[in-house]
């Protein structure tokens, strides 16, 4: 019975990080705290505690990293249609642009996002999945903040 109840508190370690849907930082405070309370009791439970909060604060900054990257081509999206005359006038006429005007375009990287947060959201499922069965899961692409 022990090693049952250790499965289903290592499931909800990882489960924890869809709190971020509902609070701000969810996914890193969630796992954080329900790790730190879990993770004295079993080896088990503080791996996949230190492999939750990890990913978490990976995926955040690498959605931080793909922000400040979408910023010069949002910026590039708006400002490439602005068009003005140099004759006795000034006239700005704006026209935002949310095709794919250029490569990156708005869409594109609302697009990314999007995907790289279905697989996120895949990710944790298949670890609370596996944590519960009682396998040791590791996140592909997570940097070891806590080890």
């Amino acid at each position: 019975m022990k090693q049952n109840n250790e499965n289903t508190n290592a499931f909800l370690i990882h489960i924890s990080a869809f709190a971020g849907f509902v609070f701000p930082f969810g996914s890193i405070i969630t796992p954080l705290i329900v790790w730190q309370t879990l993770k004295d009791r079993s080896q088990f439970l503080d791996e996949q505690g230190k492999e939750a909060v990890n990913f978490n604060i990976s995926y955040a900054l690498y959605m931080f990293i793909a922000s400040i990257i979408a910023v010069p081509f949002f910026l590039r999206s708006f400002f490439n249609n602005v068009r003005h005359d140099y004759g006795s006038s000034w006239h700005y006429e704006w026209d935002f642009d949310l095709g794919f005007g250029s490569l990156f375009g708005l869409i594109g990287f609302g697009s990314l996002v999007g995907i790289i947060g279905l697989i996120k959201v895949a990710l944790i499922i298949l670890a609370a999945i596996k944590a519960n069965k009682g396998e040791n899961y590791r996140y592909p692409l997570t940097i070891k903040f806590i080890k």
